[in-house]
């Protein structure tokens, strides 16, 4: 499965014409929406993605703070964005994808085939000296058909229970998984089992993912072996996570209610603590 575009790989294929659509998924947890930002300089042809509304559904504390949307809001979202059946999408934000990975992770699952991550996000394209254009793109309606179901997941029983006899990732940062600090879900901690695995470990310093062979042996040491998942606060850094692990030739199970989730429901454990 391929995963990652580069930003002269893409502009290759914008200007040879390819069916291709680009999204620009700017985002990030408590801030205002990236509209503004995507407004002032986007790659040529991106339309915009709102996470909040286009990439969550809405419902109980008890669904977490990003359950999926319905199949036919995504659906209709996506025809928004220009896609059709065949396209190619690619996906970016400012944030070495950690909002993106939402958009390759939702996407894929609903079976489009070649969903992409621009490697090293905006910052990279903007590295390479390429264009940005401002204001909005208004493509023409897309035809494409969703349907879920083509990436495994996981609910609070399954991630209960591979933490016990498999491996689960926890993506949030380190102080959040040993329960020092929580400053958004209710209680503090992990799902007991789970292993520390921050997001932040996956990037070089230019914010590109780090090559195969480390990201390998980084979720090796970790443990990792066929069954493997990850979550995070609200599922979506748990996707960076997941996109990292495809890379490496893993097939993780993503966990969408996430901390956010398991932390609302009543009865459900929580360790502490290394």
């Amino acid at each position: 499965m391929t995963t990652l575009i580069s930003p002269l790989e893409l502009a290759h294929e914008l200007d040879a014409g390819r069916d291709l659509r680009v999204l620009d998924v700017r985002w990030k947890l408590g801030a205002p929406s990236g509209l503004v930002d995507y407004r002032s300089g986007h790659i040529p042809g991106a339309v915009y993605v709102d996470l909040e509304r286009q990439l969550a559904g809405h419902g109980l504390p008890t669904d977490g703070r990003h359950p999926l949307p319905s199949r036919d809001a995504l659906q209709a979202a996506a025809r928004s964005w220009g896609i059709n059946p065949g396209d190619t999408v690619v996906v970016y934000d400012d944030l070495g994808n950690q909002s993106a990975a939402r958009a390759w992770w939702l996407l894929s699952h609903a079976g489009i085939e070649n969903v992409l991550l621009l490697d090293g996000a905006l910052a990279a394209w903007r590295a390479a000296g390429l264009p940005l254009e401002t204001g909005d793109a208004q493509p023409e309606p897309g035809t494409v058909l969703l349907s879920y179901g083509s990436l495994p997941t996981l609910d609070a029983d399954s991630a209960a229970e591979l933490a016990r006899h498999g491996v689960l990732l926890d993506a949030r940062a380190a102080p959040r998984f040993r329960g020092e600090v929580e400053p958004i879900d209710p209680r503090a901690g992990h799902i007991p089992g789970a292993i520390s695995a921050p997001g932040s470990d996956l990037l070089d310093a230019e914010g590109c993912f780090l090559p195969v062979e480390r990201l390998r042996a980084h979720f090796l040491a970790l443990g990792a072996r066929d069954a493997v998942g990850v979550y995070c606060g609200s599922g979506v850094t748990a996707a960076h996570t997941a996109a990292a692990l495809t890379i490496a030739g893993f097939r993780p199970a993503l966990y969408p209610g996430s901390w956010s989730q398991w932390s609302n429901l009543p009865g459900r454990p929580v360790a502490t603590g290394d």
